[in-house]
């Protein structure tokens, strides 16, 4: 008997992967009106026009000789876009340029290399670092930034360099020996191969990685005789002062006689470290125990998350980083706060001298879970201000009161959110090494940080007719 099947058509859109364009196709077309890449790309194209991108160009010959480069405000557009969406390594970036619609609408279809980007991005750290305030100008535009009540921390960030490559002055000493035995041991054969007058047609091999790391090994040496020197000068002080003081009352101190300032400066070195990859990374303590690092700082708007205010620092603490980073608000944002919420790393009676009628302080005094406890548990207090009340004192009444507890509650729903969107975009370490790098690096993430702000606010540079830019507003 025959069976007789019954065969269905399928309903499927066509698809034919050697189908030619009908019509030339255009690239615009490639990304949606409101997507980040666009955004990216109008933004960068506006700061272009207004001139703010000229430190980008530097560097390039003016004549038009020699082979042409790629177009900087391009290479601009792939650090930019690619730190928003957390791709920050040049490798996966050139990849990108490749592969990904977003970054081949922004670069126009060419296809810089790693090495390219890789440079662009190390030959402008300056550009990199304005690029912050461009874009904080924006925002001001926006009517994101208020300098009304603003939070401030630091974050604690990896480097480029591993932690167990700390090394004593002795090991340091050493190493740098057997370098140098070894570069008169290169010098000697090639005066036997080539002649004591003559270089050779090519450098050795791994010349330049000696030359690399022996410019390390003296870079952790000085910082092991700075901290020396700054031994012996505050030994020195404190002979100094000693001697002052028993001139002064006609008798001699109790006690243990100071050390003398060579003896200081010997001890001090002996308990100092310096990394042999990064020297001028620090050993720093987080949350989740010791790493290599940078401490970065930031300043946000409470109401939008803002940043107004970055910087990165080598100290361990951030103590002393209060006074500085009103100073970048004031150079970055054109102004101060009238209201700075920080915790308990900024507490100091220094720190507390520097609130004014221009910008009041909110500083904890004590660790955040002891601060909650205490507002929870204390009364709010009433009447006047006590005479006589010591700085810290009246700063911890200050915060118990209902303004302060209002105020300060703000401190942790603001500025650890902003680092926390840092690290969900892929800040787990820097790339780069050495303060000066780090500093424009972490200034790329606060960039993008702000440029993420600006995009989902509503705000929008477009170009229109005649080549004019139109800024449109949220709202």
């Amino acid at each position: 008997m025959e069976l007789k099947v019954r065969v269905m058509a399928y309903n499927f859109l066509p698809y034919d992967e050697q189908q030619l364009y009908l019509l030339p196709a255009s690239i615009v077309e490639w990304v949606k009106d409101d997507s980040l890449a666009r955004f990216v790309g109008e933004t960068v194209d506006l700061l272009d026009r207004r001139d703010q991108l000229q430190g980008f160009y530097a560097g390039y010959r003016k004549d038009g000789w020699g082979h042409p480069a790629y177009h900087p405000r391009m290479l601009v557009k792939v650090l930019v876009y690619g730190y928003s969406v957390g791709v920050t390594s040049s490798r996966k970036l050139a990849a990108g340029c490749e592969n990904e619609v977003a970054l081949r609408y922004l670069t126009a279809n060419q296809q810089p290399d790693f090495r390219t980007i890789s440079d662009f991005r190390k030959e402008h750290l300056s550009a990199l670092n304005e690029l912050f305030e461009e874009v904080l100008g924006l925002c001001q535009e926006a009517g994101l930034v208020k300098l009304g009540r603003v939070a401030l921390d630091g974050r604690k960030v990896a480097g480029n360099a591993a932690l167990d490559q700390n090394r004593d002055e002795g090991w340091l000493k050493e190493e740098a020996r057997k370098l140098l035995a070894e570069a008169e041991r290169v010098d000697a054969e090639e005066d036997e191969r080539y002649g004591k007058e003559r270089r050779g047609d090519e450098l050795p091999k791994g010349l330049r990685r000696r030359e690399e790391r022996g410019k390390r090994l003296e870079a952790a040496l000085d910082r092991i005789e700075e901290k020396k020197r700054q031994a012996a000068v505050k030994q020195e002080r404190k002979i100094e002062k000693r001697r002052t003081e028993e001139e002064e009352t006609g008798r001699k101190k109790r006690g243990r006689k100071p050390k003398d300032p060579e003896t200081a400066a010997l001890e001090a070195a002996k308990k100092t470290k310096a990394n042999v990859t990064d020297p001028e990374s620090r050993i720093l303590k987080t949350r989740r125990g010791w790493v290599q690092g940078y401490n970065g700082q930031a300043a946000a708007e409470c109401d939008n998350q803002v940043i107004v205010a970055q910087d990165v620092t080598q100290e361990e603490n951030d103590v002393r980083q209060l006074g500085p980073l009103l100073k970048r608000c004031e150079q970055q944002a054109g102004g101060r706060p009238s209201e700075i919420l920080a915790d308990a790393g900024y507490w100091s009676e220094e720190n507390a001298k520097l609130e004014s009628a221009e910008t009041e302080l909110f500083i904890a005094t004590t660790k955040d879970w002891k601060q909650r406890q205490a507002m929870r548990d204390a009364p709010p207090p009433r009447g006047r201000i006590p005479n006589g009340l010591s700085a810290r004192e009246r700063m911890e009444r200050k915060l118990l009161t209902k303004r302060g507890r209002e105020t300060y509650k703000q401190r942790g729903s603001t500025i650890e959110p902003v680092f926390g969107q840092m690290v969900m975009r892929g800040l787990v370490r820097f790339k780069l090494r050495g303060l000066k790098k780090v500093r424009a690096e972490w200034s790329l993430w606060c960039t993008t940080h702000n440029l993420l702000k600006l995009w989902r606010s509503g705000w929008r540079a477009r170009q229109v007719v005649d080549d004019e830019v139109v800024v449109v507003s949220p709202g």
